[in-house]
Parts: structure tokens; sequence; C-alpha cells
């Protein structure tokens, strides 16, 4: 009878500690889909880059963790590739609310918020590791404030390849060839200002007309990323790619400020964790392709090959003198990263 009685509390035990371990798995797995208070809604995000683009990729990452995260309540629409307009028409729609969130570069915001040239202070950073290092600092953290006044809030960098200088018929190995070229570059004093000063005739395209500009000799090549250089097929027409990695990439991850405000604090870390999810994912997944990409332009006929920064060493300094001297929060954020 005592054995018995003995191998009944036992059993007894063993069945309790079965269902305390079943009750914390259910806490567990209730945790891991979002417990917090979440509103049921989908975010409109548009950016201008292609589906293949990192940054779409990246967009993607956004969505997956969010909807991980509120357990489906929070989710993403992503309009890429400019479907929703230019940057300036994305800025605007949500600075008025009708896109919840856009993907802006750095380079058009420097037209409206200066301090954001301090992230094309050229060879400011070696790797895509240390400017997210930067990005996440209170210096970097101080520029991105900078959009705000306008309804618009800054969640967050992203990074894509850092820039290279991609030409039709001319190689480059020194600033005497860039004099007088035609190149595209983004619409920004502080990157137009870079290519000036090296010679070169900047001009401003959408990204849209590069394609077309360049095969019809409306230019002679444009400052761009590894990336979009793959994506936008300009192998088929340029043949030469100057991996020069002069300056880093960032867009801005923006939204409007009273609608994410009336959002609860559940949901509003719902959206910083996983852009901040998305984001490292970028500059690792990025920093591992840059080999890849160099193999894959040169199988489809481009030379690449890499140019040094002594090339710009009167470029480097005129910049950090002219921008630094016109923001004390670029001049701190150049010197704290040179």
């Amino acid at each position: 009878m005592k054995k018995l009685l003995s191998f009944a509390a036992m059993l007894t035990l063993l069945l309790v500690l079965a269902a305390c371990n079943n009750d914390k798995e259910t806490v567990e797995d209730s945790a891991s889909a979002g417990t917090g208070e979440y509103p049921e809604v989908t975010f409109k995000l548009a950016h201008i880059t292609p589906t293949d683009h990192m940054w779409h990729q990246a967009s993607e990452k956004f969505k997956e963790e969010l909807e991980t995260i509120t357990g489906g309540k929070m989710s993403v629409e992503i309009y890429p590739a400019s479907q929703l307009g230019s940057e300036a028409d994305m800025v605007q729609q949500v600075e008025a609310g009708s896109v919840d969130m856009a993907m802006i570069t750095a380079a058009y915001l420097t037209s409206r918020t200066p301090e954001m040239a301090a992230w094309f202070a050229p060879y400011l950073f070696e790797t895509l590791e240390e400017a997210n290092t930067a990005a996440q600092s209170d210096l970097g953290q101080q520029v991105l404030k900078k959009v705000e006044g306008t309804g618009l809030k800054g969640l967050t960098y992203l990074f894509a390849g850092q820039r290279t200088i991609v030409t039709k018929d001319t190689k480059i190995n020194s600033t005497d060839d860039l004099k007088g070229l035609k190149l595209r570059v983004t619409p920004s004093p502080a990157l137009q200002s870079f290519y000036r000063n090296a010679g070169a005739a900047p001009e401003s395209l959408s990204l849209t007309e590069v394609y077309s500009a360049l095969q019809t000799g409306v230019i002679d090549g444009m400052d761009m990323d590894l990336d979009a250089t793959i994506t936008n097929k300009y192998a088929e027409i340029a043949k030469y790619v100057a991996v020069t990695n002069h300056m880093v990439w960032p867009s801005t991850i923006l939204t409007n400020d009273k609608k994410f405000n009336a959002l609860s604090q559940d949901a509003q870390d719902a959206v910083t964790q996983a852009w901040k999810v998305a984001s490292d994912y970028a500059v690792t997944t990025r920093s591992g392709q840059e080999e890849e990409f160099r193999k894959e332009l040169a199988d489809q006929g481009m030379e690449v090959y890499d140019l040094d920064s002594s090339v710009f060493k009167k470029q480097i300094e005129a910049f950090d003198s002219e921008y630094g001297g016109q923001s004390d929060l670029i001049k701190q954020f150049i010197e704290a990263n040179r």
C-alpha cells in the first residue's frame, strides 16, 4: 500500500510539473508572437530601388520582423521602384500622412536638412560596420533628428554599398580624367560639391532616367553603388567601375510624426525593433557581397578596379573645410569619425 501511495504521489508530481512546463511554453510562445498593445494596422512603405536591391530586401526583413513581433497585427505593404513617385513626392506624402513610411536617401535630404551632409565627407568610413556604429552614436542620432519639424520623424538609417564611379568609355585613374565629364550625381549639394572640386560636371537626373541618359550620351557616367549598377543593368552600356568606396550611402527611414506618436508604446517599440533588425541585416548581408558583386560585374564585361583615396586628397580636405565650417554638428561628426 505504501509503495502504491508513493507511486501515486510521484505520478501526481510529474503531471503537475508537465502542466507547469506546458504553461511556461505557452507563455513563451505567446511572448514571441507578441502580447503587447498592438493595433490592427497595415503600414504603407515606399522606396526608390528595384526589388532585387538591398534596400528592398531590408524592407521585406522589416515586414517579416514586425509581423512576427506583433503576431500579425501590424503588417506592411511595400511600394518599391518609385511606384509612389520620386523621393520628393514620397517625403510630401509622409508629411501629409498618406504614406506611413518612406526610405529616403540622406543625399536627397541634404537639400532640406544641411546637417545630413556629414554623411558624405569623403573617405570617412572604411566599412559599412563602422558607418552603422556611427549611425547609432549620439552624433549620428543628432543628425537624424534634424529632419524633424515639418511633420517628419526619423526612425533609423539603412545602408547600401559605398559609392563608386561608373563610366561609359573613360577609365578614371586620376582627377585629371574626371575633368569635363558629365556624371549623374544625386542632386545633393554635398555630393555635387565633391565632384565639382574634382573637375567633373555633375548632372541631376532621377534614377529612372540614368540608363537612357548613359546610353544616348547625355551623361558620361555616374556616382553609383555596386548594388544599383547590377540591379539597373548598367553593365550593358558602361565599361568601367572605379571602386573608390569614397562615401557611404545611407537612407533614412522617415515616418509621420503625429501618426507615430499616436501609436501605443508597445507598437512604437515593435516598429523600432523591427527596423533595427532590418538595418543590421542590411549591413551584414551587404558587407559579405562585395567580392561577389565585383566578380558579377567583371563577368558581365566591365573592368572593375580599385582607385586609392590618395587620388582625392585635395577634395577630402576641401570638403572637411567647407562643410565643417557650415555646422558645428557636421564638424563634430567628421572629427569623431575621421
